[in-house]
């Protein structure tokens, strides 16, 4: 646990090092925050929740950052107002990277005597955390160096060949029955996943690949944001008061499209998933398809046939890559082929969730 506790730490750090002091206070929008303040937030829950009530004597590097870097923790006495985070310029960055350091040691020092059960699920949980706020270290500096005029990039420029077209979809048939939902008992979960219970689901297909960007193009072409037959109510409203017309982070030159990401603009790869796409957005997509999103539970019940694989944060890529069609085991073996106009029924959808 305690190489884990130390490599997952040492990845945020890493995920931050390209970035300036300055780059490390923006805040591009109230659902986004700056980078600065997830070092601190994510250093703050193993202070409150394992050092302070755990450790005899324990004093806290700062009094003032219990209540600085709370996020929405109602039960320890509240938080700043998460829409100006970006205007905290102190603590300074090296502050906080020392407060970091300060925690880092003592959890160390942690390991030295015995470590109960419920301290190893503490850390754990604390880890899982960390992991989450990763992710949006990337994302929202993503979008903060978007909405600069500079289109700043978080990684070197570097421009890949477009390798070969997606393979033709099919359709994989599951059968109507009782299935199981839920986290199965097995390894880490969050409370949101729990408890596994029994779920009825009608059959359904599930399409063998994700939608690609020249799939979604298609649908753009055949005027798929000026048809209001095609969205829900509310989200026509709101292609129409902001103008909607095409996916998050993409633009056009020209004939050209060009989509922005952690390498700065680049052409726009026709043969990837599509993504930055709005849960209306992909609704709207699947309507014009002829079919529809999955359930959460559809979700999970293909998801669980296949084996774990995907473009990690290992790869350091933090963009989305093709993959090969799903292959489902053997007791999910049926297959439906698909016509010519044939679309798929699962669209990659990211949508902004809230910050734990």
């Amino acid at each position: 646990m305690l190489r884990r506790y130390v490599e997952v730490r040492t990845n945020t750090l890493k995920l931050a090092a390209p970035l300036s002091p300055e780059d490390q206070m923006v805040q591009s929008m109230p659902d986004a925050s700056p980078t600065k303040w997830h070092l601190a937030h994510t250093t703050w829950f193993f202070e409150t929740f394992i050092l302070s009530p755990h450790v005899r004597d324990y004093v806290p590097f700062d009094a003032r950052y219990k209540f600085l870097f709370n996020s929405y923790y109602k039960q320890l006495g509240g938080h700043p107002d998460r829409a100006i985070r970006g205007a905290f310029s102190r603590p300074e960055l090296y502050a906080v990277l020392r407060y970091r350091n300060h925690v880092d040691n003592c959890i160390q020092t942690l390991f030295d005597r015995e470590v109960s059960v419920e301290l190893l699920r503490l850390l754990e949980l604390g880890l899982n955390h960390e992991q989450q706020h990763q992710e949006l270290i990337i994302t929202d500096i993503k979008h903060a160096f978007w909405t600069n005029p500079l289109r700043p990039s978080y990684q070197p420029g570097q421009i890949k060949a477009f390798g070969p077209a997606s393979q033709p979809l099919s359709w994989i048939a599951f059968d109507e029955g009782i299935h199981e939902a839920g986290h199965d008992g097995c390894g880490f979960a969050f409370d949101n996943e729990l408890p596994r219970h029994r779920t009825c689901i009608k059959p359904f297909r599930f399409a063998s690949r994700l939608v690609t960007n020249a799939e979604y193009l298609e649908f753009m072409a055949d005027g798929g944001y000026l048809r209001p037959e095609l969205w829900l109510s509310d989200a026509w409203d709101h292609v129409n008061a902001n103008g909607c017309a095409a996916p998050l982070y993409w633009e056009r030159e020209g004939d050209a499209w060009y989509v922005f990401t952690c390498r700065g603009s680049l052409p726009l790869n026709p043969n990837e998933p599509v993504c930055h796409v709005s849960f209306h957005e992909a609704d709207a997509f699947a309507r014009w398809a002829g079919a529809r999103l999955p359930t959460e539970f559809e979700w999970e019940v293909a998801a669980g046939s296949v084996e774990i694989r995907g473009n990690l944060l290992e790869s350091g890529a933090y963009h989305p890559a093709r993959l090969a069609p799903i292959r489902i085991c053997s007791k999910f073996s049926g297959m439906c082929g698909s016509g010519p106009r044939a679309r798929m029924a699962l669209i990659q959808v990211i949508v902004r969730q809230p910050v734990r």
